[in-house]
């Protein structure tokens, strides 16, 4: 079986593995006061060009979501994302059991514009019941978005505008932030997201790392007791080092961009094959995760020898299906793919 159905299915990238291999024995502090997470920050704080940045490592993505979110805010105030966005319908309710609303908003390819952020914001703001009304204090984007879709550097200086001038946070979750910016659409760089956004962070999870995300907060009014707020959400793992050691590991020669680029050929491959079989695309994505059109016959024949993610139903016949290269992913395993598709859509 081959599995195409998400970008974390293998285990970790061959050099992280000996770097916890050779470190194995060592001892170093606990709680990511370690030698190893300070490098591995201060090696983030260079790629992004703010030496002001506060860098923290935590486990996962609902973790790192719930943690930033959950300290950014008031008791009554939510968070602005796409109706499609990860925390809304990914993470069983994570944010609101911390006690703040995912206020959903109409996504167009899965993104939200810069007028109906301003919008909704102003409309709060404005009703006369707006006291009765949760106070919107955040907007989360995902870049990539859930639809593998890309915001350009236009779009994000006008978000980040809207946000700063409202005084509401900025919140980029970059679960799959080195797929984004490997892609050949992309127009986005480590500098320019901290320089527009408040809070954002790294994937390491889903780009090579056997788990981690680094979180990177740039504005002030974000940084203080951050870390009892990890401690809080249980995410200050005792072994920090494990995770600093796989980001000093994954940014020391730009492996991470590296893995990155490697996903995004093989899902350019894809999406080329895809093209030529005359395949109908549900989204046009430019990066790891490629959403096609497909009779349910096919999916289902298909199924015998790959997995890969059910997005949605069409019609009574066709369903939306996602594939997702990773960092990972093998040549082989994409020609076995192109060539059973190609047997099956010939197949009358």
């Amino acid at each position: 079986m081959i599995r195409f159905n998400s970008d974390y299915s293998e285990g970790a990238h061959p050099k992280i593995l000996e770097r916890l291999a050779e470190t194995n024995f060592e001892q170093t502090p606990g709680y990511g006061e370690d030698v190893y997470c300070m490098q591995a920050a201060q090696l983030i704080r260079e790629k992004c060009q703010a030496p002001e940045a506060d860098v923290h490592f935590l486990v996962g993505g609902t973790q790192t979501n719930t943690t930033v979110i959950a300290s950014a805010l008031r008791p009554y105030q939510g968070v602005i994302t796409a109706a499609s966005g990860h925390i809304n319908v990914h993470e069983t309710g994570a944010i609101e059991a911390t006690g703040h609303k995912v206020i959903a908003l109409p996504q167009e390819a899965g993104k939200l514009t810069a007028a109906q952020i301003a919008e909704y914001i102003d409309w709060q703001a404005t009703d006369e019941s707006m006291e009765h009304i949760v106070q919107p204090g955040m907007v989360y984007i995902s870049n990539p978005t859930e639809l593998g879709t890309l915001y350009s550097k236009a779009e994000l200086t006008e978000i980040s505008q809207v946000c700063r001038q409202r005084n509401v946070w900025l919140f980029v979750d970059g679960a799959r932030l080195g797929y984004g910016l490997a892609s050949r659409e992309n127009d986005l760089d480590l500098p320019t997201l901290a320089k527009l956004c408040d809070v954002f962070y790294i994937g390491g999870t889903k780009v090579g790392a056997l788990f981690g995300e680094a979180v990177v907060i740039l504005r002030e009014g974000l940084k203080k007791d951050f870390r009892y707020n990890i401690k809080q959400r249980g995410g200050m793992l005792a072994k920090g080092r494990l995770l600093g050691l796989q980001f000093l590991t994954l940014f020391e020669e730009d492996l991470y961009f590296e893995i990155s680029a490697h996903a995004i050929a093989l899902a350019e491959q894809l999406r080329d094959a895809f093209r030529k079989l005359g395949l109908t695309f549900f989204i046009d994505s430019p990066t790891n995760q490629q959403f096609v059109v497909l009779p349910d016959t096919i999916c289902d024949k298909l199924r015998e020898n790959f997995e890969f993610e059910y997005q949605q139903r069409v019609d009574e016949t066709h369903s939306a299906i996602r594939f997702c290269t990773s960092w990972a992913t093998k040549e082989e395993e994409i020609r076995a793919l192109i060539q059973a598709l190609s047997d099956l859509c010939q197949k009358p």
